[in-house]
């Protein structure tokens, strides 16, 4: 597997921090999984944030702050993936154990537009993002379209191309706000994606807008 396309360095401190929502944990999780110099620069923030932590000078908290603090241990967001029955490495762990060991192939897909198909993933309550895995036909051009808020896709089979470049199996590409871009999937075989979002998406083309309540994302 030979990945071009990296998490931004502000993501992964923020996963080593585990201060992601669950959503984009479980993204970052899947690309650590397949991408050995992110999982290593993962590795270095969290190093880098226990030294940190370790030089702090000790200081007295409340009872109270305590109680908190214990609490709000029921919704962290660092999470962490038990083993799922193995796909044989066709899917990173933490998407295996979402999928119970199911494969790609016999997931209840749901199409939403021409070429276009979906898979919503299960997320707690305590998250604030969306998760979903997205089929793309061969040789279909994405609306081009801007984003609400950060999103990050990981490419789990095919390939698509942006003004970005070319992301194929293991390429993740970790976006915001200020991006805006129309992926087209190449002709050879569909262009499957693991998505996180925190808000819509922002279809330039009115067409677009007007189904998006059809698609979803």
């Amino acid at each position: 597997m030979n990945i071009e396309h990296h998490l931004d360095a502000a993501t992964l401190v923020a996963y080593a921090a585990g201060t992601l929502d669950e959503a984009f944990n479980v993204v970052v999780a899947s690309h650590l999984d397949w991408c050995p110099a992110c999982a290593e620069e993962a590795r270095r923030a969290a190093l880098l944030g226990g030294e940190l932590i370790g030089k702090l000078a000790a200081t007295p908290v409340s009872d109270e702050c305590r109680s908190r603090t214990l609490g709000m241990l029921d919704t962290a967001t660092l999470h962490r993936f038990p083993k799922a029955p193995s796909s044989g490495g066709e899917l990173p762990e933490a998407l295996e154990y979402l999928l119970k060991g199911k494969s790609l192939a016999e997931l209840s897909w749901k199409r939403k537009a021409p070429g276009l198909a979906l898979y919503d993933l299960p997320l707690s309550e305590a998250s604030s993002g969306k998760l979903f895995l997205m089929r793309i036909a061969p040789g279909t051009a994405m609306p081009e379209h801007g984003h609400g808020g950060e999103e990050i896709t990981l490419i789990l089979s095919g390939a698509y191309n942006d003004r970005f470049g070319r992301y194929a199996r293991g390429d993740v590409a970790d976006l915001d706000e200020s991006i805006e871009h129309q992926p087209i999937v190449e002709k050879d075989s569909a262009c499957i994606c693991l998505v996180a979002t925190e808000a819509p998406t922002r279809f330039k083309s009115w067409p677009a807008r007007l189904l998006q309540p059809l698609i979803g994302i």
